[in-house]
């Protein structure tokens, strides 16, 4: 294909856009990138006995190995044979791959997001309508939104919803009642809150006069 026919069937190539998810959502699984550190015994060594609070000469005595032989380990000057990996899980009570264990990677990524009052992202539906929270920020790991809560019957749903994540909900103003697939239904008042599997059938309505107003964050 030359360059001119190239060209023509990439403007013909039609982009579909993303589906909207409940209510609209993109959640990060990660920063995408698996970097496995090197395990350093000795530094792990050091880490663990630091933890349980044990100077050099009372981990030896706990190990039955001398705290020279100790020394030289943490510092990796030496490497420990097997026989002295016993004697250190033994004598420190662990398990050997807690010695093997990376210790994860802290980093701050600096990122926030400051919603003034009434300023969020509206999202109108037949049941709620949702004021999308942080939406600044793309590739979160939670998803913040309040609902005014417009549904008053079961019968306003066409029926269950559900969605991949866990979810967390808090009334900040009126009542709700929350309908679950697996629990009877519960009423939840202003300061109440509940956390839920959202794969789980849920749903909920307004049981005060004015149309109750919750916070939702939903993480997958």
């Amino acid at each position: 294909m030359n360059d001119a026919n190239q060209a023509e069937g990439d403007s013909m190539k039609i982009t579909t856009p993303p589906q909207d998810v409940y209510p609209s959502m993109t959640v990060s699984h990660g920063d995408g990138e698996n970097k496995i550190a090197p395990i350093k015994l000795g530094q792990r060594l050091k880490e663990i006995r630091k933890t349980l609070g044990l100077t050099l000469e009372e981990a030896s005595q706990k190990t039955g190995l001398a705290r020279s032989t100790l020394s030289k380990i943490e510092n990796e000057q030496i490497s420990p044979t097997f026989q002295a990996m016993q004697k250190l899980t033994s004598g420190l009570q662990i398990d050997i791959p807690q010695l093997f264990a990376v210790p994860k990677q802290l980093s701050a990524t600096g990122r926030r997001d400051i919603t003034r009052f009434e300023e969020g992202k509206t999202h109108p539906t037949s049941t709620y309508e949702h004021e999308l929270l942080a939406v600044q920020l793309t590739n979160k790991k939670m998803m913040p939104f309040k609902s005014l809560v417009r549904a008053r019957s079961f019968e306003d749903y066409s029926g269950w919803i559900r969605h991949d994540g866990e979810e967390f909900l808090l009334v900040l103003e009126g009542e709700i009642t929350f309908f679950s697939e697996f629990y009877e239904p519960v009423n939840l008042n202003k300061g109440d809150s509940v956390y839920y599997d959202a794969n789980m059938g849920h749903m909920l309505i307004s049981a005060s006069e004015q149309d109750a107003l919750i916070l939702w964050v939903t993480a997958s």
